[in-house]
């Protein structure tokens, strides 16, 4: 498994309304992309709190082919044709637990670490893992660990049904969840 995420910060004065509304429209254009577990569309708003006014979608992918298909692909064209191209983070996914139903996330919380360079991945990988049952024991609808070996920085994500406390740190987003596509088929 692989996730993905694109973040696109906006004008402190932009309008957050034409986010929701592309989410609505175009929200259920993924519902069955083959090959996704899920993609958040999340965005934070600085009229409800945030620091900054985003559009961050959020993927994860059973495989690359899957992802190489949607940045080949028409949905994420259009993305491009509206933002410009976005930098595409990925992560290798060491533990991915989802809800068998999304569609109730409200709120999403995405921290990204970086690792100690002596740091043992196979230790940290099991801290990661402890921390993710942790938030799954607290409700939490999904919890991604996942690590990036090119930035050697670990990625913890997390769709929640309601408001919680944001996690504290330098890179950290809280997010709002405006739709959850999750396809019924697995591969």
């Amino acid at each position: 498994m692989i996730t993905m995420q694109y973040r696109i910060a906006l004008p402190a004065d932009y309008d957050m309304d034409i986010i929701r509304r592309r989410i609505a429209e175009r929200g259920h254009l993924t519902d069955d992309f083959p090959q996704l577990s899920f993609k958040a569309y999340l965005y934070a708003d600085r009229r409800t709190g945030s620091r900054e006014n985003l559009y961050a979608p959020f993927y994860l992918w059973h495989n690359t082919q899957g992802m190489n298909a949607f940045l080949e692909g028409a949905g994420f064209a259009g993305v491009v044709d509206s933002f410009g191209r976005p930098m595409v983070r990925t992560w290798s996914v060491w533990r991915a637990n989802t809800a068998h139903d999304l569609s109730i996330a409200t709120h999403a919380t995405r921290e990204i670490l970086p690792i100690a360079a002596h740091a043992a991945l196979s230790t940290l990988r099991d801290m990661e893992n402890a921390g993710a049952q942790a938030d799954i024991d607290r409700g939490a609808l999904a919890a991604i660990s996942a690590y990036n070996p090119t930035a050697w920085t670990v990625l913890r994500f997390r769709l929640w049904s309601a408001a919680v406390p944001p996690p504290t740190g330098d890179d950290v987003d809280v997010y709002e969840v405006g739709h959850v596509s999750q396809p019924a088929t697995k591969p």
